[in-house]
């Protein structure tokens, strides 16, 4: 039986990758920072250690005696700025990193695509792969400078030959228990309307959790994975008017949709989105921008490469997954 430590057990993906892990045979042990992570682990069968990824001697005592560390834990929306993206999201892989180093065990670290920034992902006629530069971040885009400098100190620990390790690079995950993504949306839909850019065909940058567990647990025991990122970023071509059908019948609603002129649309979402933004913290995931091209530019990413090297062949289908995804937020949100 192979042993596993997963980080950030309690959160999206997390959650997906302890469940394909079970349900594969694996010994699971998480991390748990609080008394109420600990009973609902040991509800799902899983070993909780206490500990924080900043917490470099509790990661130490949780990774002895595993094989592969699969580190999922991240700060994706910190009120604190920069100090507490860097504390979680670059101290704390640094603390993973020696914890794998000590336990011998395998890294699987969770990236994201925002290493790519941005907007320099859309390129007209090109996809953006694991060989697209990776252009300089803005000082305040906290989240991706993050995330890049983590991976980067991952990537690089392999390559000095300090621990074996991988990294995959989701776009915007979805499944149940999403506490981002689909709760946006669905406090949107539940009015009963939705406006659609032009016929609402742009395919979008998302994900399924469970895809994401399937690519993190296949890299993690392929060898020739080492020292290598993923884009697990298109499991499905999934279009926006799609996706709304799905959503809608997992929220068990109708749902009209009006469909405007993608330049009218892009207008309106600017004023909206940096109206609302006044009162967020900075350094957020999730600009302006970045929003307008979610819903009016097609997916720019390929995975060709997770398809190719991994076997990726993502199993969670989207007509079975937007709608379970949204169910889900319905029932725990009346």
């Amino acid at each position: 039986m192979r042993r596993a430590l997963v980080t950030g057990a309690t959160g999206l993906v997390g959650r997906y990758i302890v469940e394909r892990l079970l349900t594969d045979g694996w010994d699971v042990r998480a991390l748990a920072r609080s008394e109420a992570a600990d009973a609902e682990l040991r509800g799902r069968g899983v070993e909780p250690v206490r500990g924080d990824v900043r917490d470099a001697t509790s990661l130490m005592r949780a990774a002895a005696g595993r094989d592969v560390i699969f580190h999922a834990a991240a700060a994706v929306t910190a009120h604190g700025g920069w100090d507490e993206y860097r504390a979680t999201n670059i101290d704390g892989t640094r603390n993973i990193i020696g914890a794998s180093r000590e336990s011998g065990a395998r890294l699987l670290q969770v990236s994201s695509v925002a290493v790519y920034g941005a907007t320099e992902r859309y390129r007209d006629g090109v996809t953006t792969d694991e060989s697209s530069p990776l252009p300089a971040l803005g000082e305040r885009a906290y989240y991706a400078r993050s995330k890049r400098e983590s991976e980067a100190l991952v990537l690089d620990a392999h390559a000095r030959g300090e621990i074996w390790a991988t990294a995959i690079r989701p776009n915007v995950i979805y499944g149940r228990g999403d506490r981002q993504f689909v709760p946006r949306v669905a406090r949107v839909l539940r009015y009963g309307i939705a406006v659609v850019p032009g016929a609402g065909q742009t395919t979008l940058p998302i994900v399924h959790a469970a895809n994401v567990a399937d690519a993190a647990v296949r890299a993690a025991g392929i060898d020739a994975a080492g020292g290598r990122a993923y884009n697990t970023a298109n499991d499905f071509p999934v279009t926006l008017a799609r996706f709304l059908e799905f959503a809608a019948e997992g929220l068990g609603r109708p749902l009209r949709t009006v469909h405007v002129p993608v330049w009218l649309l892009r207008g309106v979402l600017w004023a909206a989105l940096r109206t609302r933004m006044l009162g967020r913290s900075r350094g957020q995931p999730v600009s302006a921008s970045a929003s307008m091209d979610f819903a009016t530019r097609d997916n720019p990413f390929t995975s060709a490469r997770a398809r190719t090297e991994l076997g990726w062949d993502p199993p969670m289908r989207p007509e079975i997954g937007v709608p379970e995804a949204f169910r889900w937020w319905k029932e725990h949100h009346p």
